[in-house]
């Protein structure tokens, strides 16, 4: 590509590339939500949502025996499918969305293979920090960040209850991370983005999957119907999360950050 596209184009279409890449758990997911949706029959013996944990476990097998995952990063997948449950299970019960489909394999109406959802946004964090040498720099205090993602999260569980504080956590992001740039090579070259800038960029593309999602059924937001877009409104939450899974993510794999601004050349994307 680089020897008959021009330079920009090149370096686009390998970022493109590496992204598709290291998303490339997420993709699979989705690609089997829209399978089972076409295919899955009422009177089958197998429930779709227990077929989907099979699918997801086996993708879990294969990424691990291929090599496309290490025992560290499935570590971080652990972390994710904890968290995610949790929170699931707590959504679920309060009425905010629903699985609607049967299944045996369930805990307090939320089947099991949703943790693979929030897993393969782990997952995805992970393969790209190795596929593009990211560094986070100048990092603030660790501490810090761990209590802004904590902060964030238990305001997913308390804003049932109490004040919804989420305006105060988007300022709390900007001024946390605001120096802070995620620098990545593409071949011979690196480039840097803004930490908030990225989560907000993310946020956008697991919003679109988040369709797929109430699209083929898999889950429906309290009041929505099949094929009705989700709220836009959703990306505020899926930009706070990614906080919080960026500091999952970082627990395991502190050596991609650093407290001393970037050094060398980097080129803005």
């Amino acid at each position: 590509m680089r020897a008959r596209l021009p330079h920009v184009l090149a370096e686009f279409v390998m970022f493109v590339l590496k992204q598709g890449w290291a998303a490339l758990f997420g993709a699979s997911l989705l690609i089997g939500l829209i399978v089972s949706d076409r295919i899955w029959q009422p009177d089958w013996a197998l429930a779709r949502y227990d077929a989907l944990l099979i699918y997801a476990l086996g993708l879990q097998v294969l990424f691990l025996a291929l090599g496309l995952e290490s025992w560290r990063e499935v570590r971080v997948i652990l972390l994710f499918h904890l968290t995610g449950t949790a929170m699931e299970i707590f959504k679920v019960q309060a009425g905010s969305w629903a699985y609607p489909g049967p299944g045996l394999i369930k805990l307090w109406e939320v089947p099991l293979f949703s943790g693979f959802m929030y897993a393969s946004v782990g997952s995805y964090m992970a393969r790209a920090i190795r596929l593009f040498d990211m560094r986070f720099a100048p990092y603030p205090p660790f501490w810090l960040s761990v209590l802004l993602a904590v902060a964030i999260y238990v305001n997913f569980f308390a804003h049932h209850f109490l004040t919804d504080v989420r305006l105060i956590l988007f300022a709390a992001t900007v001024a946390l991370y605001a120096r802070t740039r995620i620098t990545f090579r593409i071949g011979d070259h690196r480039y840097w983005m803004p930490l908030p800038l990225a989560a907000f960029f993310s946020s956008f593309f697991l919003w679109l999957a988040e369709n797929v999602g109430t699209a083929t059924r898999t889950w429906l937001y309290t009041g929505q119907v099949a094929g009705e877009m989700v709220r836009l409104a959703k990306m505020g939450s899926w930009y706070l999360l990614l906080y919080v899974s960026f500091v999952t993510v970082t627990l395991v794999m502190r050596d991609a950050l650093e407290e001393a601004p970037a050094k060398g050349r980097s080129r803005p994307i």
